[in-house]
């Protein structure tokens, strides 16, 4: 499998990260703050239909610790 990164926006991380554990704990402007019954926690930046930059969304993906694979 692939490590390489998928192009992805806001709502479709989102949508994996409710799959997987992770609710909604809070919000700052555009980011959302979203935690994992496990202590893991990544903050999401909502800019309308925007991709994420690459960046950005490995940090989000290192730190929710899923893998990658499971964004795709």
């Amino acid at each position: 499998m692939s490590r390489k990164y998928p192009v992805l926006k806001a709502s479709e991380v989102i949508r994996t990260l409710r799959r997987n554990g992770f609710s909604l704990i809070g919000q700052s402007g555009s980011h959302q703050k979203w935690r994992h019954q496990n202590g893991r926690q990544v903050i999401v930046p909502m800019h309308g239909a925007k991709n994420i930059p690459i960046g950005t969304l490995k940090s989000i993906i290192d730190g929710s610790g899923l893998p990658v694979d499971v964004f795709r």
